[in-house]
């Protein structure tokens, strides 16, 4: 009895050992699993840790705006902290349209507008027109307003707007524009030479032809 006794008490023992073997494993695997996603879990892997990148600047383009001042008031920096009459007189190539600009009585007009865009004709563009009728356009006002108000559009637009648009303006006319790229045409006829020039109050798109009222 007393053999008998001993040897159930051992296998006992041993089955309670090898229950008990199977479940310390499974304890140590989980808190070793526990440890090794905790280190796999790197921060960057967060939202809110991906560095945040801004979108690029929308640059001016086209082969005349190499011609503006790398800096100073007829710089790109310095026309876009002053209104677009006032941006336009530190520009040489724009001399003709601010005189006309003066003339007509528009400086307070454009300079107190707001997100407008300028389809601004070039010294070289106004020279295209024969003289007498540019003359005659400058000494009369109401004549002067209404060519002028056709280059003004009352919203702004960016490049990727003049690709096939027709907008109304300010004169109440419409224009046509398309394009791609850095090469853009409005009405069909005046190629816009510097583009994308931002003021305080407006986006400019110079170019080498006026634009002409239909009527």
């Amino acid at each position: 009895m007393t053999r008998l006794t001993h040897l159930t008490r051992r296998i006992a023992l041993i089955a309670a050992g090898t229950a008990v073997l199977p479940l310390a494993l499974t304890a140590c695997g989980s808190g070793d699993d526990d440890s090794s996603s905790s280190s796999k879990a790197p921060a960057s892997h967060s939202p809110s840790a991906m560095p945040s990148k801004s979108p690029a600047m929308s640059e001016p383009f086209g082969a005349a705006c190499s011609s503006v001042p790398k800096s100073g008031p007829g710089s790109f920096s310095g026309m876009a902290t002053d209104p677009v009459a006032t941006a336009a007189s530190h520009n040489p190539v724009l001399s003709t349209l601010v005189s006309a600009v003066q003339k007509a009585g528009l400086v307070d007009t454009l300079n107190s507008a707001q997100n407008i865009t300028v389809f601004a004709p070039t010294n070289d563009a106004f020279a295209k027109l024969p003289k007498d009728q540019l003359d005659a356009a400058m000494k009369d006002k109401a004549m002067l307003t209404k060519i002028l108000t056709h280059h003004v559009v009352g919203q702004k637009l960016a490049p990727a707007d003049l690709s096939d648009g027709t907008f109304t303006t300010l004169e109440k006319g419409k224009i046509t524009t398309a394009g791609s790229g850095e090469s853009y045409k409005v009405d069909g006829t005046a190629n816009v030479v510097c583009g994308n020039v931002h003021t305080a109050n407006a986006t400019v798109y110079i170019v080498d032809s006026v634009l002409m009222p239909k009527s």
